[in-house]
């Protein structure tokens, strides 16, 4: 079975062992400090959360820092809010949090629920569609290729078969747009890049490769980079911003092809929006660091350092990127 995610984030966490000894420490410090006392970790405003949480976690294990007393902390914040009615954002989020502390801390939230998994993947069945794809609740009609991924990345996480993958394969393929990127839903105009990113997961979960959409969606990702470095949501947004950029090179990494872009501006975006005291910026509007675009930062200097490293024969060497 293909490991997506875990995938990612081993590659993420090698990135982040290449960055400066300073860089890492300021963002460690960043994400140790944003823990909240009850174990989990908030957003702009509000109590923590579940999704919150998640980036939290997924930052702190890029870094080698989930593990022990800080580790256990979260680890009882997400077996309270096992308890609650969280939302289907958070539901996910739970799924994924508890596959961190598995890996890094061995610690088991889900320890003496027999069955869950299986009652889990049998919920996520009830939000399939006749067209295979899966909408964002049992209530909706359309289905969705950012949820059609976050259900892959569930049932992969909890080592389950994907029920009917070429329904699912069929209505991927028809999310893409004649710009070669992805639609979010079949009634939007446009495509963009993270629904593009989240196609492509999904068919990379799925074993589906096909040159004529990978060259498709790499030239559509290419377009996204403008003169600020980064890359754009869609064709009619003109910001960059840092989630995006983060999507686009994940999915251009995957694709053999993040050589294509000019990374060193890449590189100077995300600085631009480092702070001092750690975490990043949305976009360059942006005023106030949170847990969830400090990540996708972290995760953008770790890709350019991952990429250093073990980009593909014959691809142009990155520059240095040891200012941090």
């Amino acid at each position: 079975m293909n490991r997506y995610l875990q995938d990612l984030t081993v590659r993420l966490a090698i990135g982040a062992a290449e960055l400066p000894a300073e860089v890492r420490q300021r963002h460690r410090d960043y994400f140790c400090g944003k823990q909240e006392s009850c174990g989990g970790f908030a957003g702009r405003e509000g109590p923590s959360d579940a999704y919150y949480t998640s980036f939290g976690l997924r930052a702190l294990a890029i870094l080698g820092e989930l593990h022990g007393e800080r580790a256990e902390r979260a680890a009882e914040f997400l077996k309270m809010k096992l308890q609650g009615q969280e939302s289907w954002v958070d539901f996910f989020s739970l799924i994924y949090g508890s596959s961190l502390l598995k890996v890094s801390a061995g610690i088991d939230i889900f320890e003496g629920q027999g069955g869950w998994e299986t009652r889990i993947a049998e919920f996520l069945e009830t939000l399939r569609r006749d067209d295979g794809g899966y909408a964002k609740s049992a209530e909706g009609a359309a289905s969705s290729t950012y949820q059609s991924f976050l259900v892959c990345i569930a049932l992969n996480l909890l080592e389950k078969e994907i029920p009917q993958p070429a329904n699912l394969q069929r209505f991927v393929l028809g999310q893409q747009g004649e710009d070669g990127g992805f639609r979010e839903i079949r009634a939007a105009k446009r495509s963009g890049t993270n629904p593009t990113a989240a196609a492509l997961g999904t068919l990379q979960i799925l074993g589906y490769r096909d040159a004529d959409v990978h060259d498709g969606v790499i030239d559509f990702l290419l377009e996204r980079q403008d003169s600020e470095g980064g890359l754009t949501a869609n064709s009619r947004i003109p910001i960059c911003d840092v989630l995006s950029t983060f999507t686009g090179m994940v999915t251009l990494l995957d694709l053999k092809a993040l050589f294509e872009l000019d990374l060193e501006a890449v590189h100077r975006f995300i600085r631009s929006l480092q702070q001092p005291e750690g975490g990043f910026l949305a976009a360059t509007w942006d005023e106030k660091v949170d847990v969830e675009y400090s990540f996708y930062g972290l995760g953008c200097l770790s890709l350019l350092e991952y990429h250093k490293i073990h980009g593909d024969a014959g691809e142009q060497e990155l520059g240095s990127t040891d200012q941090g």
